[in-house]
């Protein structure tokens, strides 16, 4: 969905302090109303067998977390908030989201379900920082770290902009104890259609605070190599299940 390019801010800076302030919001009314919908009818309906495993994962404590899915369809969205949203953690999620996406009906749909725009090729210093404190208020921030949808079920190298957030995140407040959650969602079919199944793997959580012993840099591509080892794993054994 979005690849976050946090070096254009070092050489862009007058573009990035340009960006107008962001925010993000959940409608009462419209969750109240579409979250059920969603979760009891037409994920259901749409889906042959919709399988979630290491959900006790997300309930450990209430740490900031920040969700990294796999990407492989538009589902993914629903598909996310259905085994990590406000129903099963108490909490409502918040999204990344291209700012090429916030426009028009959609745009509106997104930026009342937690979305808020971010331009993927040169961040703005008030979306990064709308970022951070979603995650000092122990909310939950939902970044896709591959950048775009791939359907051809390979994992693809994760972009750096999540592990360096996280890292700014973490450092920004004493013991804040940011979480990393892995999840590794899968179809039966590379273009999903009705009645194809769906697995979802949710991976134990990577801590920040594990990250901040040496250079940043050096740190944030350890923790992506980390995250990408893991939703490795995940994938492989999503194999095996699907077999």
């Amino acid at each position: 969905m979005i690849q976050l390019n946090f070096s254009s801010l070092a050489s862009r800076p007058s573009q990035a302090l340009q960006t107008g302030p962001v925010s993000s919001k959940v409608s009462p009314w419209l969750a109240t109303i579409l979250y059920p919908l969603g979760r009891h009818v037409v994920l259901p309906f749409f889906f042959g067998r919709l399988e979630v495993i290491g959900q006790e994962h997300l309930l450990q404590d209430d740490s900031p977390l920040i969700l990294a899915p796999t990407h492989r369809s538009r589902w993914d969205a629903l598909v996310v908030p259905y085994v990590a949203g406000r129903d099963i953690t108490g909490r409502h999620l918040r999204f990344m989201v291209s700012a090429d996406e916030v426009k028009g009906i959609q745009g509106w749909f997104i930026q009342r379900f937690g979305g808020f725009p971010v331009d993927p090729q040169h961040p703005g210093i008030s979306s990064l920082r709308h970022s951070v404190e979603i995650l000092q208020a122990g909310e939950t921030l939902v970044i896709f770290p591959e950048g775009n949808i791939f359907r051809d079920r390979e994992l693809h190298p994760l972009k750096p902009g999540l592990a360096r957030l996280a890292l700014q995140a973490e450092s920004s407040q004493p013991n804040l104890g940011l979480k990393i959650i892995p999840i590794h969602i899968s179809y039966s079919n590379p273009v999903p259609h009705w009645g194809c199944d769906v697995t979802v793997q949710i991976g134990t959580p990577i801590r920040a605070a594990h990250y901040r012993n040496g250079p940043t840099k050096q740190e944030a591509t350890r923790l992506t190599a980390d995250l990408t080892a893991v939703l490795s794993q995940l994938g492989q054994r999503g194999s095996v299940l699907e077999s």
